[in-house]
């Protein structure tokens, strides 16, 4: 080799050498991260069988290697000292939009729902010319083969909060629109969605709230005809799809339809249908739909299905149940007026609700709804134990049933040889002031930090709002309780306008609220959308009431009370 040569050779491996030296230590660490662990002197409940008092769990490459009270530890595990600790399978939150970042307070949102922890809502596809997002034919919150997975960015410092409540994997799911999208289980840990995918699809997801864009539909009667129509275009969409693919000799191929042909799977009863619905009014909707469809239906929300337990009992329908129970508005004024009676039995009753469905056979699954504070989430479960519910029926409800539901009992809601290493580790029983210290999911061991306190965050529109609305009659006084659940409202009305439950509720971000409610005009009943939006503590807008000319309201709530802190802006959940 010549001298010029080898200076050069020597040269350029020095300067490579850091390099290749980072490399290599790299690789090292990764070779020296532990596959094995081995938990040991613990108590474990693995739910499918009986309480093991002091224990051993052994746990390699990320699945349950071996469980019991005589498992020896290997030596190349990494041990775990259990003792005074609690084993739990990992819990799983039944419905929300874990791992779906915040959309921008001045996005195009539909009619929907966050899901807390890691995601208030999906991001919506940005539209076409004709209002349809793209490669569509069908408007934006009507496109039901939208995949969760699409919109899934994970953010550890979100998936902390629902981490620190002892959540290990979720049902996450597009948080918007009338035809949702589809929803996937996913663990939550990982870079990506990939990593974090455990099944996928799971099930199809219907909102009842009216689209917020003032397109069609933006009444309760058009999102129940636009569901209605769009499942008997589906339905004849399959019957030209199957006559095509018996004979296409001859026939012209049908035009291709992703978004009914999304729906086919749910018309042939291959893949559940979740009915976001909380009032009773909305829950026989939900499903007297099904019903004439013949679809699968799993009601989420749920908040009064006590009050259709038989009905929910005889047609085998499961609820995902919101343990985000009302609470009363913070810093309420003296001068306030008293709360509706119905809004006061609905924060009496929303504890006792699980042990009425539990009492009535019907099957539940618990899902945090949009919970502000994540310690809300173990505190609310434990009072529906309080409240009368088993507390090996609020466990199975966070465990095995959401994962037999959601078709993923092979490989997660127990603790057995072979399933993902999802385990929930507490100080003490949880139901009785235990908290939760530590997780594992997906084999990897995860600190359980305390979740930040949201005593600051406000709601945007919760509280008790005073109301006149002008109407061609004149002035009519009312009050309207309102509860928020991320961007989702309920609540009832009361006055001069006679007394109901609102339903279709969502407020956004930049405070534009709407919802539908059930009025009385001259001894009838008809139904009225409310519109407008909430700055502070002043709500103002219009109100369009069947069959007669279009009114205006204005109101305000109690200063001090449910209001954000700046400028009528909501702040983020804490996560």
């Amino acid at each position: 080799m010549a001298p010029q040569v080898r200076r050069a050779f020597v040269a350029a491996t020095a300067a490579l050498l850091p390099t290749l030296l980072h490399a290599q230590l790299g690789v090292q660490r990764e070779r020296n991260v532990p596959d094995a662990y081995a938990i040991t002197g613990a108590r474990i409940v693995p739910v499918s069988g009986p309480v093991i008092e002091r224990g051993t769990i052994v746990i390699r490459n990320g699945v349950i290697a071996a469980v019991g009270a005589t498992v020896a530890v290997p030596a190349d595990a990494r041990a775990v000292d259990g003792a005074g600790l609690t084993v739990y399978p990992g819990f799983i939150d039944a419905y929300g939009s874990i791992g779906i970042p915040a959309p921008a307070a001045n996005a195009a949102g539909q009619g929907g729902r966050g899901g807390g922890g890691g995601g208030l809502g999906a991001p919506v596809p940005t539209a076409g010319p004709s209002g349809s997002a793209p490669n569509s034919a069908h408007p934006i919150g009507q496109q039901p083969e939208l995949s969760v997975l699409d919109f899934i960015k994970p953010d550890p410092e979100a998936l902390a909060g629902p981490q620190s409540a002892g959540i290990t994997a979720a049902l996450s799911a597009p948080a918007t629109g009338i035809f949702m999208g589809r929803s996937a289980v996913i663990n939550l840990s990982g870079a990506n969605a990939q990593e974090m995918l455990v099944k996928s699809p799971v099930a199809l997801h219907i909102g009842f709230t009216p689209l917020r864009a003032g397109g069609y539909p933006n009444s309760l009667m058009g999102v129940f005809s636009v569901l209605r129509q769009t499942l008997l275009d589906a339905q004849r969409y399959g019957e030209m799809e199957a006559a095509y693919a018996r004979n296409p000799r001859g026939m012209r191929r049908p035009d291709n339809d992703p978004s009914l042909a999304a729906l086919l799977p749910a018309l042939a009863r291959q893949m559940p249908v979740v009915f976001l619905a909380s009032s009773q009014r909305e829950i026989e909707r939900a499903l007297d739909l099904a019903k004439e469809f013949n679809l699968k239906p799993i009601i989420a929300g749920g908040a009064e299905a006590h009050l259709v337990a038989d009905r929910l009992k005889a047609e085998s329908v499961p609820v995902l149940l919101t343990v985000n129970f009302p609470r009363r508005p913070v810093n309420e004024s003296p001068d306030a007026d008293p709360e509706p009676l119905r809004v006061l039995r609905q924060r009496v009753d929303a504890p006792k609700n699980p042990a009425k469905l539990a009492q009535a056979g019907v099957r539940f699954a618990f899902e945090s709804g949009g919970v502000a504070n994540w310690s809300d989430y173990l505190t609310n479960i434990s009072s529906a134990v309080s409240n009368g519910l088993a507390s090996d029926q609020a466990l199975r409800a966070m465990t095995i049933v959401p994962a037999e539901l959601f078709g993923v009992s092979d490989r997660l809601g127990t603790i057995e040889t072979g399933k993902i290493a999802n385990l929930t580790i507490s100080r003490g029983d949880l139901f009785t002031g235990g908290r939760v210290t530590q997780l594992f999911i997906d084999g990897r061991p995860f600190e359980a930090r305390a979740p930040a306190t949201a005593a600051a965050a406000g709601s945007m529109a919760g509280g008790t709002w005073t109301l006149t609305v002008t109407l061609e009659e004149g002035e009519k006084p009312v009050t309207v309780s309102l509860q928020q659940e991320s961007d989702r409202l309920r609540g009832t009305l009361q006055g001069a306008l006679g007394s109901a439950q609102i339903s279709g509720g969502s407020v956004t971000a930049a405070g534009e609220m709407r919802f539908t409610t059930t009025v009385t005009m001259q001894s009838s009943s008809e139904e009225a959308t409310f519109a407008g939006t909430i700055t502070g503590n002043s709500m103002r807008g219009t109100v369009q009431i069947v069959g007669h000319p279009q009114g205006t309201f204005v109101g305000t709530r109690p200063a001090g009370g449910d209001a954000p802190p700046q400028g009528g802006r909501r702040r983020p959940p804490p996560q």
